[in-house]
């Protein structure tokens, strides 16, 4: 048992943020994005069918377009005044951060994030691709007692988690109103990833020192010369065995002038530098086609004694490197590719090929996993599943088994199983055995007007599978209110955390494992006005009050005119009158 326990340990474990048993301290777990609560025994095969929602809290946040809250962390343990608890934080797209107590769905406290500045509409500002608000999950130092995030004008706060108070910061980090992705912790350094030139914030990795919040430090690796080539993945900054890796979007590739476009690119954690890179040989049919690598986060994981990188995009298709030297000599030849799995169709924007992000886990065997969630109906030339669990329409999650080649000894994907229909499946997280993930109802449809978005939407469904064979294990139906875009799960203290469109927050639980308090709390209200006070209200208000101000100015001008003219007119008459 010893031994098995020692096989299965994942060796970015090392690299937690000072995190115990129960914690979901980051995006996906752990640095590397595993997706795997690795430390979870309350959740099991045996017991996962009598989830249930223990609560739903709305906090005080008002959506804009496609963003609400970001994917939920959790720590135990934290002090509070009702003693240590296990609590639960997420921020809103309007600037606030939010702590609920895990147990009870109670308010602990929120904390807005203010600032000087105000964003203008225009170009991509103050649309569903930058939202003006916070889009990067925030990140848990258990060790410092710190909750860092990314305010809307770009600075970097450290919350107290019992409190809210400023522990460190506001510290300029990255363009006010960009858009980033989840925050990353290793030895100290935050780090973030900037796409889209959302703020004239260039494409690039950030990263902030917050060992010394008296003499904080930032530093930048730009990954192109322009506003492209940015780490559109959800999991931000993936980090293990020392470097940092993800995939980019469209726009000019030169590596040897620094514009990394289409590729997984690797830096060093060290000296904050390209030290290797992957591009695909089709990179001109991706680029031209709009089927970039940014559309998913890699996953770097150890299987034997080696350590690889997997990566999916909008194309479809996986592929398997070696996270020590990517893409070979020629930076162009990957251990392993499969065939495409989805997208035939080759479109770039409505949710086919594979979003959001890889997840990976080790049985109780020693077996290494790796599920990958893939929009859109299989692929005609998807290799064979042995095992399928019914049709799958709008998307599914695919898992393989990484295993020895017979004449290499290289790694390769061998097909597991592929579940049944997701509507659209977000990355999966994995927890003793069972693969939890979320259909989350979204309407995908980019090549519509994006207040359309909106509509032709489903609520969310959190389902729980086998993580060996697909099989469905439990289903939601219809506790959750409304859709989410973008989002992910988190699972701590043997609970399951969600958040969706509607600004609600859930907490899924076993049934043997603590009483249903309640299914909804008022505790967070949510203003009728919050909007209007928020970064995007204001930023949206800003050309409707310009209007309002020029008509004023004018109408009053032409008073004043009138007034002048009549005074002119009287003046004129009273001296006719004197001659």
């Amino acid at each position: 048992m010893l031994i098995r326990l020692i096989r299965s340990a994942p060796i970015w474990f090392m690299l937690a943020t000072h995190s115990v048993a129960g914690d979901w301290t980051t995006y996906g777990h752990d640095p590397a994005r595993s997706g795997w609560a690795s430390d979870e025994s309350t959740l099991t095969t045996r017991n996962v069918a009598s989830l249930r929602l223990q609560w739903k809290t709305r906090v005080n946040n008002q959506s804009f377009s496609l963003s609400a809250l970001t994917p939920p962390v959790a720590a135990t343990g934290i002090p509070t005044g009702n003693g240590p608890r296990t609590v639960v934080y997420v921020a809103g797209i309007g600037g606030t951060v939010f702590a609920i107590d895990a147990q009870t769905g109670d308010a602990l406290w929120s904390r807005p994030l203010t600032s000087l500045a105000v964003p203008r509409r225009g170009g991509l500002q103050g649309t569903y691709l930058c939202p003006n608000g916070i889009t990067a999950t925030p990140v848990i130092d258990k060790g410092s007692n710190t909750l860092y995030v990314i305010a809307p004008d770009g600075s970097l706060y450290g919350l107290d988690l019992s409190n809210g108070k400023d522990k460190y910061g506001p510290v300029p980090f990255v363009a006010p109103f960009a858009k980033t992705w989840s925050l990353n912790l290793v030895d100290g350094i935050v780090y973030t990833t900037v796409s889209l030139g959302c703020g004239n914030g260039r494409s690039g990795v950030y990263a902030a020192d917050v060992r010394h919040p008296q003499q904080p430090a930032v530093r930048v690796l730009f990954l192109s010369h322009a506003f492209t080539a940015g780490i559109w993945g959800r999991g931000g900054a993936i980090i293990g065995g020392g470097k940092i890796y993800g995939g980019t979007a469209d726009g000019d590739t030169d590596p040897a002038a620094g514009d990394y476009s289409n590729t997984v690119v690797g830096a060093s954690l060290k000296d904050m530098a390209v030290t290797d890179y992957f591009l695909p040989r089709n990179e001109e049919y991706i680029n031209k086609n709009d089927l970039d690598l940014g559309s998913a986060s890699p996953v770097w994981f150890t299987w034997k004694d080696r350590h690889l990188l997997a990566h999916g995009s909008k194309e479809g298709v996986v592929y398997l490197l070696d996270a020590d030297r990517l893409g070979s000599a020629d930076h162009s030849t990957p251990i392993f590719a499969t065939p495409r799995l989805g997208n035939d169709a080759e479109e770039c924007c409505a949710e086919p090929g594979i979003w959001g992000g890889l997840s990976t886990s080790r049985d109780d065997e020693g077996q290494t996993w790796l599920y990958v969630p893939v929009g859109g109906p299989p692929s005609t030339n998807a290799p064979h599943f042995p095992n399928t669990n019914g049709p799958a329409t709008h998307g599914s999650i695919m898992a393989f088994k990484v295993v020895s080649d017979s004449r290499s000894r290289n790694p390769v994907l061998e097909p597991a199983w592929m579940s049944g229909d997701f509507q659209y499946p977000d990355p999966p997280v994995l927890a003793n055995g069972v693969l939890f993930a979320l259909a989350n109802g979204e309407n995908p449809d980019q090549r519509r007007d994006e207040s359309r978005r909106t509509f032709d939407t489903h609520p969310a469904v959190l389902k729980a599978l086998d993580a060996k064979t697909g099989r469905e294990l439990f289903n939601s139906g219809a506790a959750m209110e409304s859709w989410v875009h973008f989002s992910a799960l988190a699972v701590a203290d043997g609970r399951v955390f969600a958040v969706d469109h509607g600004s609600n927050v859930y907490c899924f639980g076993v049934a043997d494992a603590n009483p249903v308090l309640r299914t909804e709390t008022t505790k967070f209200q949510r203003s009728d006005d919050q909007l209007s006070g928020s970064w995007i209200g204001r930023a949206d208000r800003q050309d409707e009050i310009l209007k309002i101000w020029i008509e004023r100015a004018g109408f009053t001008a032409g008073l004043a005119f009138l007034a002048a003219a009549a005074g002119i007119w009287v003046a004129f008459k009273y001296q006719r009158r004197g001659a």
